[in-house]
């Protein structure tokens, strides 16, 4: 690191494509974020098919991303597989940016409407659903396994881009 480098501001966050190469890392973020975490051997399967996009969000110079999210393109439709972000992305908004750029890159694919689900008690990221347009189109009762042991719904929401 140069002399500059030590004082200079940091780059703001940004988003990249993420590769194979990015499976544990992520696999380490999604442990922070779920009770049931998908493996670095889960994302590397993924991470690996043809359809899957995922976007990593980069802070300051990190080289190591801070939050990702992971989509499957079936023909002209998506559905988002996961979105998390590390504890030191959390509560920053950086969210709707990475999804925004996500969304951007998926219309840019052909995709027209993008599905996802959500635990419903999960107010954060609902709001950031929300205000990006998804909107509610069911919910599937006990869906989720809590660490607890207790089950809750999920709520599937979709929008068009």
């Amino acid at each position: 690191m140069s002399f500059l480098d030590r004082f200079s501001r940091p780059p703001p966050a940004h988003v990249e494509p993420l590769g194979t190469e990015a499976a544990s890392r992520l696999a380490a973020i999604h442990a922070t974020a779920f009770a049931r975490a998908w493996s670095t051997v889960e994302f590397e399967g993924l991470l690996g098919e043809r359809g899957i996009i995922a976007d990593g969000l980069f802070l300051g110079r990190k080289s190591r991303p801070a939050g990702f999210v992971l989509s499957r393109v079936v023909v002209d439709e998506a559905e988002i597989l996961t979105v998390a972000l590390g504890p030191e992305a959390r509560g920053r908004g950086h969210a709707r940016p990475l999804l925004t750029r996500h969304l951007d890159n998926l219309s840019r694919q052909g995709v027209c409407r993008v599905h996802l689900e959500v635990e419903e008690g999960n107010a954060p990221a609902l709001a950031v659903y929300r205000r990006l347009g998804f909107q509610e189109i069911g919910r599937r009762t006990g869906y989720y396994l809590k660490s607890d042991g207790t089950r809750v719904a999920a709520l599937t929401m979709a929008l068009d881009l």
